[in-house]
Order: C-alpha cells, then structure tokens, then sequence
C-alpha cells in the first residue's frame, strides 16, 4: 500500500548516542551524495614525509652561516682541540672554525669542561661506555616499538572495529545478554560465527558479514496481548451465529478469519468455525481443519467468544441472512447496523472476509483480541508445522543463517499488476490475455513501464539479484524461495547464477511432499513457517504474504526484514545499466537507500483513506506491541 505520511523515533545506540529511524514506509527522491571518507593511509604518510624532506634540503641548499650548530665526535681526530683553525666538513661543504671558538663552546658545559680535563685513555672509555649506552638504549625502544605496535596496535583494530559497526555487531552482542527476549540475537551471532569458521565466508568479511546479519534494535518494545484486568468472563448467551466463507489466498484468509473473531466478539455472536475459499487461482480444497490446528484454535479463544465446528441442531434449519461487510468498517456499522440483523435473523452468513474490519479507531480489546488470533490461536495443522520445522533445521545447515525471500514474479501477479519489464512480446502478450480472462480484475489496460517507474511493480529476479549484492550478501548466502516457479523464460538464472545456494520446499523435501501435492495453501504454509524463522526475510512486492510475514515478525522482536524501496532502487539499476554510475557508486546508494528499511519499530498511523493506510497486520504496533520505560509499559492506542 502507499503511505502518506512519516513517524520518527528515537532509539539509543550501543555507544549512547541518540539514533533517529525514519518510517520505512517513505523515502526522499532525492538520493545524497555520500561524501568521501577520509583515511590516513601509508601513501599519504609517505607523502607527507617526502615533503618534509623537500624542505629540509631546501634549508641545506642554502649557504651555511657560522650559527650553524656542528656534531663533533667525540672520539674522532678531528674532536682533538688543538691551537689555530681545524676544518670541518658537513655535506660536502667545508667551514674553517676557530679552536677559540671552539673552545669557548665547549667550556660553556661543565660536563664538557670535565671531558676535555681528562686524559686521552679516559675519554675513550668515556667514549666506549656512551656508546654501548645510546647502542642499549636504541635496542630498548626497538623492541618496545614491536611490542606496542602488536599488542597496543591490535587493541586499537579491534576498538575502532566495534565502533564503526556499534549499530550492529556489538548492539547484537550486547543484547544477547540481557533477558530471554534475546537469546534468539544470541543464537544470531552463534550461527554467524560457525559459518565463519565453516570457512563459507573469508575471515576478512567478517564485519560486514555481521553487519548484514544484525537485527533492529527494539529492545525497548514488548509484546502486550493478554487480557486486561477489566476483561470480563465470558457468559453463555449469544445474539446470534456467524458462517463465514474467508475468500482469497492463505494469507488474506488468515486475515479474514482474524476479523471474523473480533466481529463475533464486537456482536456478542458465536463463530462457527469458518469456511474457506476453494474457488480463487490456486483451488485450493482443503479445510480449516487441514490448514490449521482446530481444537487449539478454540481452546486459545474460548475466554474471548463462543466457537463451534458447526450450527447446532436447532438452527441448521435456518435460512441464513447472507450479508457483504463494507470494507474497512468501524465498530460502530457492526455494532448499529449489523447487529440488529443478527438478532432479527439468528444465523448470518458473510461471503468475504477480507478487509472488513478497520486498521485503526478500535477498541484496544478489539486489537489485541486480533492479534491472539493472528499469532497464537491460528497454529498450523500438526503435518505442516512439524515438515515446517524439518526444513529450518535443512537450512541451517552448520548452524548458519539463511535468508528467505518473498520472490513475487508469479504469472498470476505479473498479468494483475501489468509489468512485464525484461520479458518478450510473447510473454507479456499471454500475461494481457490473461489478465482479461479474470473477470473480477478490475484494472485491464496498464502501463507496465509507467508503474514499475512509480514502485508498483514485483522486483525482477535480477533486480533483486543485484540489490542483494549491493547490500553485501555474498554469493554463499543460503536462501530459501518463498514462491511459486517464477515467470519467464530464463529469468532466474541472473539470480542462480549469482547466488547458487538456492532452494525451496520442493528441493529440500521430496517423499515429504507427497501429502501436500495439489494442495496450494499448505505448501505456503510451510513457506509461512521457514519464512518466520529466518535470520533475514527479503520481499519483492508488497502482497498478502509479504503483509502476514512481516508483521509476524515485528511481533516477535523485530526480526530483520527489508522492505526494498521499489521506486527509487529501479532508477539507480537503470542508471547502473546505462553506464551513469560505477558498481561502487551503486551499492553505495543502495545501501544508504535501505538503511532504514530492515524492520526496525515505528507506530502505524491513521490516514484519510483506509485502502490507503498501512495495514494491522503488516505492522500491529500500536494495538499488539507496547513501549516500555522504566517502571511501566506504555499501550498506545489509534
């Protein structure tokens, strides 16, 4: 959805300093120019020390004046004072000097004095032990010099390491250890350092390998969905019972049904326990029972509304009242205008589900209510959950992180959105045809050009090849498809190509599969589930999946998840193409494009337009997530 509107915070850093987030949600057109970093280098030394032996020896080229200071030593002939005039040559120049005032000099001292008092036989001792001194004294500090260039040296490496990267290697080791809420960061760091010592990556990319790896920092943040102190039991009487038939793909039924129990609740109604949708692109046929734990569905609501697997005997014969919720409603239309009905007609049946309830303007009960059912009562069927889990521990192979990413480029979402960038004629003549086929597709005519200028369009697999190596991923990067087979002849071998540990359910599980064939949302199911437990979760285009995934793991401690800015990365690629600005150049603007765009905390907020606000479900905080101070948690409500 496109957003209006901008929210900052402000979240301490590891070193103390004051660190502003800006929403992920917008970004300026304008792209700055990062100014060079200045380092101190050995050629810059060299440099300067070059210069200042031009100026010495310019001071040398000059004629010398009888001021000149004159190194005798003491051990030479030439030392030996004698009467009349001695010379002494320096650089090739030679300066006639007075024993007077030779003498005078040296009688300044009263060491010197002494020196010249004593024999021929003791100076050269003299001589002998200052030199074994200043040879004693060289040695020292040579050793001294090695000992603090590689004790003090490596010391000095690794502070200036852990402060160029305090905002996010040693903010992620600082938060593995404080409470629970951050053993997962600590496992982070552990995963990371296997795979280092795996050798997958070279030792010199460590940093920016942990850079790449590191989580928002949320620490001030709190999950708060249980009941208030006020809630009230849960009594036997009902106004009515409510059928539901939760339309569309896994995820905007899992929507759905979320408003569904909020509804139920907002009437005082029983929810049977609802249908689900074997008519969209996938025909799907299977069941609430098949997606989803049923019996833990209804035990985790059973203080919050009344559930059943079906009508009961007494109302079966009913005629149901089929209703069509508006869009986005407010707790008031269903509490002035579909209430009523309910209790004039006993049973109601509602053909969708989707998008019926509002973002924002809800009681907070009506909020967290949505988010136990979103993230705790709506489990996955045992089948599903326990091959979900299988496939993780396949990704993390030697305990390393894996990315998942959402590659939207489905033939399905290509011929709804209209873009066709880097296909052939053919293929974006079949994606036409098609599009008008589907007859509840509104929009028919479309510029595919126009809209991925604009950021409407699904990332191409070599779009998002090359913003994964802009942002650092190497090519080792384990990642797992969250998608179906990708349209085009071709398109993803840019992506194989750079990155070759690809994989997907259908290579890591073969036999496996075998119960899950035909059956559509149970294979995303399991996409849903390794996705939620990924280190990284990368999305192409802001569908319904993307939405369920992303907001899933803000409520589990901001789990890193980058939300590419379509519209102005499409324009550095063109430019990159187009031979205007250098690799180097590229993945510097890509990188401060998306610094602020990895998942980190900001509140959602109420716009002029509910299709145009950003959704519940993408990011439930306020409503699911609280800020905590010091001695209490602060709910925000909108």
């Amino acid at each position: 959805m496109s957003h209006h509107y901008t929210q900052h915070h402000h979240h301490n850093t590891s070193d103390g300093a004051s660190q502003r987030v800006h929403s992920p949600r917008f970004s300026s057109l304008n792209v700055t120019r990062r100014a060079h970093s200045f380092k101190r280098t050995g050629n810059t030394q060299n440099s300067a020390g070059n210069n200042g032996g031009s100026n010495n020896n310019g001071g040398n080229g000059n004629s010398l004046s009888v001021h000149h200071e004159i190194d005798l030593h003491l051990n030479s002939p030439r030392s030996e004072v004698g009467l009349g005039s001695n010379t002494v040559s320096v650089d090739g120049l030679s300066q006639r000097v007075h024993g007077g005032v030779v003498k005078g000099l040296l009688r300044k001292p009263s060491v010197g004095s002494m020196v010249f008092e004593l024999g021929l036989k003791e100076r050269k001792k003299l001589g002998h032990w200052m030199f074994f001194t200043f040879c004693g004294l060289c040695l020292f500090l040579g050793v001294f010099k090695i000992c603090t260039t590689g004790w003090f040296g490596s010391t000095i490496e690794s502070v200036a390491f852990n402060q160029e990267f305090s905002g996010s290697s040693v903010t992620l080791l600082q938060q593995a250890s404080h409470d629970y809420r951050y053993r997962d960061r600590e496992n982070d760091v552990e995963r990371t350092l296997k795979t280092v010592a795996s050798g997958e990556i070279d030792s010199q990319d460590t940093t920016e390998h942990l850079g790449i790896w590191s989580q928002p920092n949320s620490e001030n943040f709190t999950q708060c969905i249980d009941h208030s102190k006020s809630h009230k039991k849960l009594d036997a009487k009902t106004n009515g019972y409510i059928l539901s038939n939760a339309n569309g793909g896994l995820n905007q039924m899992r929507f759905g049904i979320c408003d569904m129990v909020a509804i139920a609740k907002i009437m005082k109604a029983t929810l049977v326990l609802p249908s689900l949708d074997h008519t969209s692109y996938w025909a799907d046929e299977s069941g609430f029972k098949d997606l989803f734990d049923w019996q833990h569905f209804i035990e985790t609501l059973k203080d919050d509304i009344h559930i059943v697997e079906e009508l009961p005997p007494a109302y079966s014969e009913i005629e149901p009242f089929n209703k069509t919720p508006i869009s986005w409603s407010k707790f008031s239309y269903y509490k002035k205008e579909v209430l009523p009905l309910l209790k004039q007609h006993k049973v109601i049946y509602f053909t969708h589900t989707d998008s019926r309830l509002a973002n924002n303007d809800l009681p907070s009960s009506i909020q967290t209510l949505r988010c136990r059912v979103n993230y705790v009562a709506l489990k996955y069927s045992a089948p599903i959950q326990q091959l979900g889990n299988t496939l993780i521990s396949r990704m993390r192979e030697n305990g390393g992180p894996y990315l998942a990413l959402h590659l939207r480029y489905e033939k399905d979402m290509l011929a709804f959105t209209g873009c066709s960038h880097n296909l052939t004629t053919k293929e974006d003549d079949e994606l036409h045809r098609m599009r008008y086929e589907v007859n509840h597709w509104k929009e028919k005519e479309i510029n595919g050009t126009e809209r991925r200028l604009l950021g409407g369009c699904p990332l191409t697999p070599r779009e998002t090849s090359l913003l994964l190596r802009a942002l650092g991923f190497p090519s080792s990067t384990r990642i797992y498809l969250v998608s179906g087979e990708a349209y085009g002849n071709g398109s993803m071998q840019y992506l194989t190509n750079d990155f070759p540990n690809i994989f997907s359910h259908a290579s890591l599980a073969m036999e496996e599969l075998k119960p899950f064939e035909n059956h559509q949302n149970m294979l995303a199911g399991l996409d849903y589930i390794v996705a939620l437990q990924s280190d990284v979760f990368v999305y192409t285009y802001d569908g319904n999946m993307a939405k369920a995934v992303q907001g899933h793991r803000r409520f589990e401690n901001f789990k890193k998840t980058i939300n590419p800015d379509k519209m102005n990365f499409v324009k550095l690629v063109d430019e990159y193409d187009e031979g205007k600005i250098s690799w180097k150049k590229f993945s510097s603007k890509v990188k401060r494009l998306h610094k602020d765009r990895v998942g980190a905390p900001y509140l959602r907020e109420a716009g002029e337009f509910p299709k145009l606000e950003e959704s519940f479900y993408a990011n439930p905080l306020p409503g699911c997530i609280c800020e905590r101070t010091e001695d209490r948690t602060l709910q925000v409500t909108i």
